[in-house]
């Protein structure tokens, strides 16, 4: 036991460490993790081990459902929504094209059988999010025309559609087993399909309800206890679905979208915390790969993963990604091409490929293992290339495809995004002796970017005025660059969006609350000072900053 936690404590300071050497070299870390886990796995033949198998299922099952939960926790939906049809369609009709194109390539160019071959092509038609956009972080990489939303929404969303082909495609393998009592025909793949969409997608929005309502009205016993019931939140949307039939992977995304864009106490931190979680559960999968992975399989993996790969990236994606975005015309051929490329395969690859070894039924185990190389240690070596070529080019590409936008900031895509504002509160008190004291906000030279925005005087709260005078004992907040969600302070920052329904409504029509001041709105660069009658309207873009004072 001990020797366990050591090597996992081990495995913790190595993530945090070989993340800045992946940064310099341009290696993704995960592949690092990758390289460990099959060292670790030398001469170690877990897969024939069912019980092992089995474990290593489950393990990596759990950490797909935090890597789902999260693609929509960390989305920002306000981004995402001017792109959600096509992201939605990529996610869709992508997955199925990509899945389709791949396995009649399988089929003819390696001569493998349709079973084995359309389950290869299910098991690596969805792409990896994470991967993608660890790398954009890093590199800070803004895209033009809404690309990175787009990106995120397709690759945090298309695992649910890649999930539900493989398990059609182990259905028509296990019909093959002489004990199997499956049928698979045109109204059983219908009704799965249905199912696994309809009863997935209601299942996520009536358990994303109730965790909203929940988290807005309940008052927990401590900090950190909103963490523990958004853990247990996403489990259950993804266990409840399956209940009936449904997706889970699809109602952990929905709950996490929706989560993500609800405003709650400690939102903001949790997308960090979330962030932090999904690493560690990716590099659990990459390290389980690596474990998993057969040295004797892999020699024989490597041609067929090879030409997979290259048909992957320059024939089955592009063709999915073109054909789904050229009918809106509006995205030029560069902006497609680019889409098509951050394509990676990663974790949701994994686990398919695991959930294949642990499902398949022994009657029917030849029809995807046949032919002198079985699935797993394609996608392992599919995986490592993807990871390992496109990866580390990505930025490369973005470049050459002219595809960066300077002015564009990346972190817009995540829901975190008002944490990395420019403007923050602090305060001071008036003493004696101070050049504060007995005079006005006008006789004052205040800095550059400095805003008065509050002044408390005794168990008054006013706003100060050009004429306000001040005395000693008077406390006074302003604003100034570098804002941070200050919950000591009470002061919160919020947006109007493009659609809010209070565009052109005033503050006076706000619906207020005890102890509520509108202190300031930031309006193209401007700061304003809302009026004390309460006719300043809202104007769609408008940065918010509210006091709240606690009772």
């Amino acid at each position: 036991m001990i020797a366990l936690l050591l090597i996992f404590a081990a495995i913790l300071f190595a993530s945090v460490f070989l993340n800045r050497i992946s940064f310099k070299i341009g290696v993704p870390v995960l592949l690092l993790f990758l390289l460990v886990g099959f060292v670790v796995g030398l001469g170690v033949d877990i897969i024939g081990n069912v019980d092992a198998s089995r474990l290593v299922e489950f393990g990596c099952t759990v950490a797909l459902i935090f890597i789902m939960f999260y693609g929509g926790f960390g989305t920002r939906w306000s981004s995402a929504k001017p792109v959600a049809v096509e992201a939605g369609l990529l996610a869709s009709v992508g997955v199925f094209l990509t899945a389709g194109i791949t396995g009649l390539f399988c089929h003819y160019a390696l001569g493998w059988s349709w079973v084995k071959s359309m389950m290869l092509g299910a098991v690596i038609s969805s792409t990896d999010a994470a991967s993608v956009f660890s790398i954009l972080r890093t590199r800070k990489l803004g895209l033009k025309n809404n690309t990175a939303p787009m990106i995120e929404m397709e690759s945090g969303s298309n695992d649910p559609c890649a999930y539900m082909v493989t398990v059609l495609m182990l259905a028509v393998a296990n019909a093959a087993d002489p004990s199997s009592t499956t049928h698979v025909t045109v109204w059983y793949a219908l009704w799965t399909v249905f199912s696994q969409l309809v009863f997935g997608a209601v299942s996520g929005l009536l358990i994303a309800w109730g965790a909203a309502f929940l988290l807005k009205r309940y008052k927990f016993a401590a900090d950190g206890f909103n963490t523990l019931f958004i853990f247990a939140v996403a489990i259950a949307a993804y266990a409840l679905p399956n209940l009936v039939g449904g997706n889970g992977y699809l109602s952990a995304y929905i709950v996490g979208i929706v989560l993500g864009n609800t405003e709650f106490e400690g939102r903001r931190p949790l997308v960090g915390f979330f962030d932090g979680v999904t690493s560690l559960m990716q590099i659990a999968i990459f390290f389980a790969l690596g474990m998993m992975a057969d040295v004797h399989r892999i020699p024989a993996a490597i041609l067929p993963a090879l030409a997979i790969f290259a048909f992957l990236l320059l024939v089955a994606r592009p063709a999915a990604v073109f054909s789904v975005l050229t009918p809106f015309r509006k995205y030029p051929a560069n902006q497609m091409g680019f889409i098509s490329f951050v394509g990676l395969r990663g974790a949701s690859s994994i686990v398919f490929a695991i959930v294949t070894i642990t499902q398949v039924l022994p009657g029917a185990r030849p029809l995807i293992e046949g032919g002198g190389v079985d699935i797993f240690s394609v996608v392992f070596c599919v995986v490592v290339i993807s990871i390992l070529a496109q990866g580390t080019l990505i930025p490369f590409m973005a470049k050459k495809m002219k595809m960066v936008d300077e002015n564009a900031d990346v972190m817009t895509t995540f829901s975190d995004f008002t944490e990395q504002s420019e403007a923050t509160f602090g305060r001071f008190t008036v003493g004696e002796g101070s050049k504060w004291a007995g005079h006005c906000t006008k006789e004052m030279t205040l800095p550059d970017g400095m805003v008065l925005v509050l002044l408390r005087r005794g168990n008054k709260t006013l706003v100060p005025k050009g004429h306000t005078y001040y005395e000693v004992g008077d406390e006074i907040i302003y604003c100034t660059r570098g804002f941070r969600e200050d919950t000591h302070q009470h002061l919160v920052r919020d947006v109007v969006e493009p659609n809010s329904r209070w565009i052109g409504k005033t503050i006076k029509e706000y619906p207020y609350k005890d102890g509520m001041v509108f202190v300031m709105i930031e309006r193209d660069g401007q700061s304003i000072i809302p009026t004390a009658d309460g006719m300043t309207r809202f104007c769609a873009g408008d940065v918010l900053y509210i006091y709240r004072q606690q009772l």
